[in-house]
């Protein structure tokens, strides 16, 4: 199973934040974004500033995940208040530090996301050998008991083989168990070792296709939250500046 540890670390490959760690990876980054409209998302915070808030802010992971699934992989929290959410802390948090963490956090579920892809497409390709190898002892041990011998083609080299004829009174068959290991068992410890990795392949292989999906919906609420806090600061900007023209 994957912990909130384990998925921090596969995501990103450091030492994991707990719930109460500030987020600051990606705070200097957002500060310098600029938007379509060609406006300036930093307005008077750079980096050093930026930086400093990031370090004394309560804003923290916890503050920005809302739970997580069965196993461990945090749920991204969506904002629908952004005006109270910013209030919520002390100090109250900038549109910059925000978009930052968010960045932060989209970052990580993104390389979890290329990570539970690879992991997947791994069980795609192991779970096909599995069955294709539990068959042919399934099908050795029914000759061994019907008393016949299997003829097979035996492969002695690149594109050259040869009848070959299987002796399946003997019981046995060996299994490359990986890193140039194997060992001999009999048909039926063969078949239960099979079969017990067989289901263990396609339970891990559900389990992946849910988290990736899972993941996939966090990224997409961490890019809506993203850009409902950078279109939330132009507003508040222009209405400040609208203002200030009002006064002048």
């Amino acid at each position: 199973s994957l912990g909130f540890s384990t998925f921090m670390r596969a995501a990103a490959a450091a030492d994991p934040p707990t719930n109460q760690t500030p987020i600051m990876s990606n705070a200097a980054t957002a500060s310098s974004s600029v938007g379509e409209d060609g406006m300036d998302i930093k307005d008077g915070h750079d980096i050093k500033s930026l930086s400093d808030e990031a370090s004394n802010t309560s804003l923290s992971m916890e503050s920005i995940t809302d739970g997580k699934n069965e196993r461990g992989i945090p749920a991204v929290r969506f904002i629908e208040d952004i005006s109270a959410f910013a209030d919520s802390f002390t100090p109250k948090a900038s549109a910059e530090l925000l978009i930052g963490a968010f960045s932060d956090l989209f970052s990580k579920f993104k390389a979890y996301e290329q990570n539970l892809s690879q992991k997947r497409l791994t069980f795609q390709e192991k779970i096909p050998e599995i069955e294709k190898s539990l068959a042919l002892v399934n099908h050795l041990k029914k000759k061994k008991e019907e008393g016949e011998s299997v003829v097979t083609r035996y492969n002695l080299a690149d594109t050259i083989y040869t009848k070959a004829e299987l002796d399946c009174s003997t019981g046995v068959v060996n299994l490359w168990l990986g890193a140039n290991v194997m060992l001999e068992y009999t048909y039926d410890e063969a078949i239960e070792l099979l079969s017990s990795k067989l289901a263990n392949a396609k339970k891990e292989f559900d389990e992946t296709t849910k988290d990736l999906g899972f993941t996939r919906n966090q990224i997409i609420t961490a890019e809506v939250n993203i850009s409902r806090i950078y279109n939330w600061d132009v507003k508040m900007k222009r209405a400040k500046k609208a203002i200030e023209e009002a006064k002048g």
